[in-house]
């Protein structure tokens, strides 16, 4: 599930710019030999200069045509509201290959979705991510310990089916949710069919937009989901 990607390894240079600058550098230069050019400009050359220069504002305009197919940035997308903390909790009585799949599912979540929480709680292993409004001065052990007091009062660890609120109403749910938060999908962890306990854990997704999650990210979210059930997982085995 994870990918290799190109990079040029210079620090502080977005590669996505590449073909903007290339382009630019191609276009000024032949505008530069077009107008200092001593000899008539022929046919041949002028029909030359303008797919060079067709090519050229192409080159210029492609970043943009990749982030319009691509969409923004779901960061750039969504403000972030004040009055919340950042925080990172992953569990420590578990294995170092849990530990791997919570960090990434959760980061991939954030990256990927409009989403500024994340909550992963599977078989009592707790993972939480983004901007949350936890007490003030709170430790990472009393954070935890918050969160399962309160997921044992909404008691979505026996959660079966998914559910999707787009646009959040006053609730219980308040009171965990990060301020702000206007939608909040919440998907099941469910058991494999071997399995006689029919939930393990549940995904918390909060964002601060309105409709945040369209069905396909439902169903990418649920397939997340579906990588904490591909085996027992019990905190403390490897």
């Amino acid at each position: 599930m994870r990918h290799l990607c190109f990079r040029a390894g210079i620090p502080g240079f977005d590669e996505s710019n590449l073909p903007r600058l290339l382009g630019s550098a191609f276009g000024f230069l032949l505008l530069l030999n077009h107008f200092l050019g001593v000899n008539s400009v022929t046919p041949a050359q002028l029909r030359s200069e303008v797919v060079g220069i067709c090519l050229a504002a192409f080159s210029i305009t492609l970043p943009y045509i990749g982030k319009f197919l691509k969409g923004a940035n779901p960061v750039e997308r969504q403000s972030l509201p004040e009055g919340n903390q950042q925080i990172f909790i992953l569990p420590e009585s578990v294995s170092d290959t849990v530990k791997e799949d919570l960090a990434w599912v959760s980061y991939v979540l954030l990256r990927n979705t409009n989403t500024i929480s994340v909550l992963i709680y599977v078989n009592d292993a707790l993972c939480v991510r983004g901007y949350w409004n936890t007490p003030p001065d709170a430790s990472k052990a009393q954070q935890t310990k918050w969160f399962k007091e309160n997921i044992e009062q909404i008691g979505f660890a026996s959660l079966n089916e998914a559910l999707y609120f787009p646009q959040m109403r006053e609730s219980d749910l308040q009171n965990m949710l990060p301020k702000g938060a206007v939608s909040v999908l919440v998907e099941p962890v469910l058991g494999v069919p071997e399995n006689s306990k029919p939930s393990q854990g549940f995904l918390l997704l909060a964002s601060s937009m309105g409709y945040a999650y369209l069905e396909r990210d439902r169903a990418w979210i649920r397939a997340l989901a579906n990588k904490f059930r591909t085996r027992e997982r019990k905190p403390g085995n490897s």
